[in-house]
C-alpha cells in the first residue's frame, strides 16, 4: 500500500490497559476530516488484526515480530502485585519475589509479563484471562502480578496494588506491518512523538512558496508600497523622504534686473 493508498479513517486498535485518550484528541484537532476508529482487542489478537489489514496501527505490547512489523517504543510500565487490602504485603511500600514465596501467584493465560521463574507458589489451574484471575485475587484464592495499568483497570474496592521489584516490565509500543506505512500512519507517528503540527519530521511538508495567502503564504510586497521602494522612489524623484523640496524649483520675488 502506498502513501496516497489511504482509506477514509484511520483504523487503530490497542491493548487493554492502554489509554489513547491524549492521541485520540489531538488527532481528532489535526485530522478534522479522518475519523479514527479506535478498537480494544486482547493483546494475543492484535498481530492478526494488523495483518488481515483490520486496522491501520496498534497499541500492542513489546515484543512484536520485528521482521514484519515496524514498531515505536512508547514508554513501560510498572509491574505492581494485586492483593486483598489485608494482606501482609500491603505494610510495605514496595514488595520483593521473595516476600511472595509463600502465596499462590496466579498466572493468567493471557500474561503479558515475560517471566522466566515466577515467584510464589503455582496455582492447580491457570485463569483464562487477567479478569478472572482478579476475581480469584478477591476471593483470597492468591495474589496477580500485572502491569500498573492493568491492576487500575481492574480496580476494586477490596483490592490494593503494591511496586513489585526485580520482576519483568511491559513496554507499549505502536506497531504496523512494515509494507503499509501510510500518510495517515506518518501523522499518527508524529503525534505519538510530540511532534508539533508544523513539524518538518514526517510527512513531507508542503512547499511554502505554493501555498496561497488563504492558507497563511507570506504575501508578496506590492510594487512602490515597501518602504524600501518609497525611499528609491523618493530619490527618483528628488524628493527626500519628508517630502520637503530639494534644491531647484525654489518659489519666491523675481530678481529685479539692474
Amino acid at each position: 500500500m502506498t502513501g496516497s493508498d489511504v482509506s477514509p479513517s484511520f483504523r487503530l486498535v490497542y491493548v487493554p490497559g492502554v489509554m489513547p485518550d491524549k492521541w485520540v484528541r489531538i488527532w481528532n484537532e489535526r485530522q478534522p476530516d479522518v475519523p479514527l476508529a479506535l478498537t480494544q482487542v486482547a493483546a494475543g489478537a492484535v498481530a492478526e488484526r494488523l495483518l488481515d489489514g483490520d486496522a491501520d496501527a496498534g497499541l500492542v505490547r513489546l515484543p512484536v515480530d520485528r521482521t514484519v512489523f515496524s514498531a515505536i517504543p512508547l514508554y513501560t510500565e510498572q509491574t505492581v502485585v494485586v492483593v486483598p487490602k489485608d494482606h501482609l504485603v500491603t505494610a510495605v511500600d514496595e514488595v520483593s519475589p521473595e516476600d511472595l514465596a509463600d502465596d499462590i501467584v496466579l498466572h493468567p493465560l493471557d500474561d503479558v509479563l515475560d517471566w522466566e521463574s515466577l515467584p510464589g507458589r503455582p496455582a492447580v489451574e491457570r485463569p483464562a484471562t487477567t479478569a478472572d484471575a482478579i476475581e480469584l485475587v478477591a476471593a483470597g484464592i492468591g495474589v496477580l502480578v500485572v502491569p500498573l495499568s492493568l491492576a487500575r483497570l481492574h480496580h476494586r474496592k477490596d483490592l490494593t496494588h503494591r511496586p513489585l521489584k526485580d520482576a519483568p516490565e511491559s513496554s507499549v509500543a505502536l506497531a504496523w506491518p512494515q509494507d503499509t506505512t501510510t500518510d495517515q500512519v506518518e501523522d499518527f507517528i508524529g503525534i505519538v512523538r510530540g511532534r508539533t503540527v508544523n513539524s518538518t519530521r514526517g510527512r513531507k511538508q508542503p512547499d511554502e512558496s505554493a501555498a496561497t495567502d488563504r492558507g497563511g503564504a507570506r504575501r508578496k510586497p506590492v510594487p512602490g508600497k515597501s518602504a524600501a521602494g518609497r525611499s528609491a522612489g523618493a530619490k527618483r524623484s528628488g524628493k527626500s523622504g519628508r517630502g520637503a523640496p530639494k534644491g531647484g524649483d525654489r518659489r519666491g520675488k523675481p530678481r529685479r534686473r539692474s
